[in-house]
C-alpha cells in the first residue's frame, strides 16, 4: 500500500518549468530516495508536499485521500536550510516548537527529555542555540521534527555538516524510525547513503523523472554481464589463461596473482568462463560486477558510463 501518491505535478516560476508531470509512489513503510542533480526540482517538489507552494497542476494524495491543509500535522520536514532561533534557548525553542505541532507541555517535555539524552545534547537544554555547533544544532532540528512521531518523513540533505560518527547515530535513527513504522522521504546527494537506506528511489533532472522503481531492481537492470575474476596461473603453464571466446575488458600486470575483468556474451553463463580458465589457472574468486547508485546516476543523467563499477556481490 502507498501511503503518499503524488500525481502529475507540474510546476513553473515565470519561463521556468521546475517540475513537469512528475508522479511518485511512496510505500507505506519505507525509505523513498528523491534524488537528482542540483536544479532539477527536488527542493520545489518537497515544498509542494508540505503546501509551502501550490502546484500549477497534479494531485497529491496521503493515506489514500487528497492531501488538505490539516494533514500537515501528520508530515515532519527537516530542511536543508536550517531554521533555528539562534537567540532562543534550546530546551525553550524544542518545547515551543513540539507544541506547535499539537503535543501537550508534558508530553513535549517528556518526549523531548528521552531524545537530549539519547543524542547526548541534554546538558545544551539552557544555552542559546547560537552557542551549539552546526552538527549540534542539527541535532536538536532532527529531534523537533521526528518529535510527533508523524506518519510521513521527509528528509533534505539530513547529513550535511555532519562528521562520520554522527552520520551513522542518524542513519541507525532513520532505520529505527521505518522499523517502527514512519514512512521516509530522503532527498540527498549521497548515492551510498541512498544504496544503505533507500528501499525505492525517483531520479529528476531537468523538472521531469526520468528513473524510478526498487533499488536493487535498477541496479539489476543496468548491469552489464560483467565478472571480475581473481585467480593464480599453474606454475610453468606457457598457455593463454585468459579465455579467448569471452571479452576481456581489463587485466592486472602479471605476477604471482592475477586479476581479470570479463564480460560474458550472450547466451554463456559464468560456469562457461570458470571452464574455460580452470585447466589454466586455480580461480580464487569470481564476482560479478554491479553497478553502484553513483553509476547509475551518473549515466542516466550525463549519458557517460563510469569506467569502474564500485559494487560487487561475489557470484556463487
Amino acid at each position: 500500500m502507498d501511503l503518499f501518491i503524488a500525481k502529475n505535478v507540474t510546476k513553473t516560476f515565470s519561463n521556468h518549468r521546475a517540475l513537469d508531470n512528475v508522479s511518485i509512489h511512496v510505500p507505506e513503510g519505507s525509505i523513498f530516495g528523491l534524488l537528482g542533480p542540483n536544479g532539477a526540482g527536488k527542493t520545489t517538489f518537497i515544498r509542494i508536499v508540505n503546501r509551502i507552494l501550490a502546484p500549477d497542476s497534479g494531485e497529491l494524495f496521503l493515506m489514500g485521500r487528497p492531501l488538505s491543509p490539516s494533514d500537515i500535522s501528520m508530515i515532519g520536514y527537516l530542511p536543508e536550510e536550517r531554521g533555528l532561533y539562534k537567540k532562543m534557548k534550546v530546551g525553550e525553542q524544542a518545547l515551543y516548537l513540539a507544541q506547535l505541532k499539537g503535543l501537550s507541555h508534558h508530553d513535549a517535555q517528556k518526549r523531548l527529555s528521552y531524545w537530549f539524552e539519547k543524542f547526548e545534547i541534554k546538558t545544551w537544554w539552557n544555552r542559546k542555540v547560537e552557542e551549539l555547533s552546526k552538527g549540534m544544532q542539527q541535532k536538536v532540528q532532527f529531534i523537533i521534527t521526528i518529535i510527533h512521531e508523524p506518519k510521513l518523513l521527509i528528509f533534505d540533505e539530513p547529513f550535511s555538516g555532519f562528521d562520520p560518527i554522527n552520520v551513522n547515530l542518524l542513519k541507525e535513527e532513520i532505520l529505527e524510525l521505518k522499523k517502527k513504522g514512519a514512512t521516509i522521504i530522503f532527498s540527498t546527494h549521497n548515492m551510498e547513503s541512498v544504496e544503505e537506506l533507500c528501499d525505492t528511489i525517483a531520479l529528476i533532472d531537468n523538472s521531469k523523472k526520468i528513473l524510478d522503481g526498487n533499488v536493487w531492481e535498477i541496479k539489476k537492470t543496468y548491469k552489464t554481464n560483467t565478472f571480475e575474476v581473481q585467480f593464480t596461473k599453474f606454475e610453468g603453464d606457457t598457455r593463454s589463461f585468459l579465455p579467448t571466446a569471452f571479452e576481456v575488458l581489463e587485466q592486472s600486470p602479471e605476477n604471482e596473482h592475477f586479476k581479470a575483468k570479463i564480460r560474458i556474451p550472450a547466451g554463456a553463463t559464468p560456469n562457461d568462463l570458470i571452464r574455460e580458465m580452470l585447466p589454466h589457472v586455480m580461480i580464487q574468486s569470481v564476482n560479478e560486477i554491479i553497478p553502484s547508485m553513483n553509476d547509475i546516476f551518473i549515466r542516466t543523467v550525463t549519458g557517460q558510463n563510469p569506467d569502474t563499477a564500485t559494487s560487487r556481490n561475489e557470484h556463487p
